[in-house]
């Protein structure tokens, strides 16, 4: 699972699709992150972290942030965007995940080991509002890594280990138009010697 990551420095990969340069922040579930989107593939589009279908309310993006692969097809938040085939990529620099290792939850840094930016496989939303403007949303898809020697070193011991979908670049246009769904190897494992990860708690809140 991801609650929280760093929207990337500029994306190379993506540049074909109309990537641009961006500053990096940290980007967190309600909050706003940038996507290439299947309808619209030559942008960069401002979305909400956290899929928002056309009846839910603002608070829902709190807790759809992350799809299930498995399930992602049949749960009433995500099934419409899946069956309309409404694919994104989500652009990234690294992923944070918490290390209970200490014994307490220590925050983590993810990212590629050759410091490239991520694509992530994405979910996207959007809905017209009153003053003819677009929502836009999104959501990360979710693998299980149970067996995966990194990142199953992260979450709380019992909790089920799982990591967002990290896309390689020659997959993009193939997930953004739905052709290569259906293949099983676009659901696998992201290599761990293509990953590296460190340390990098927040620090201390001053307080006022």
């Amino acid at each position: 699972m991801c609650a929280n990551y760093e929207q990337a420095k500029i994306i190379r990969q993506l540049r074909r699709l109309g990537a641009i340069e961006n500053k990096p922040r940290e980007v967190y579930p309600a909050g706003t992150g940038k996507i290439v989107a299947s309808i619209e593939p030559s942008a960069l589009i401002d979305a909400t972290f956290g899929l928002m279908p056309h009846w839910a309310k603002p608070a829902l993006a709190r807790s759809t942030y992350n799809a299930r692969s498995e399930t992602v097809a049949e749960k009433p938040s995500f099934r419409s965007a899946w069956r309309n085939r409404q694919f994104c990529v989500i652009t990234a620099q690294a992923i944070y995940e918490p290390n209970y290792e200490t014994g307490k939850p220590v925050r983590w840094r993810i990212e590629r080991a050759d410091g490239e930016s991520f694509g992530i496989a994405g979910l996207w939303e959007r809905v017209m509002q009153g003053d003819h403007r677009s929502r836009w949303s999104f959501t990360m898809l979710t693998i299980n890594t149970t067996e995966h020697p990194l990142m199953q070193r992260f979450h709380k011991p019992d909790d089920e280990k799982r990591m967002v979908m990290i896309l390689d670049p020659d997959q993009y246009h193939g997930w953004l138009d739905g052709s290569l769904v259906t293949e099983e190897d676009l659901f696998q494992q992201y290599p761990v010697e293509r990953l590296v990860a460190l340390a990098d708690p927040l620090p201390p809140r001053v307080k006022k």
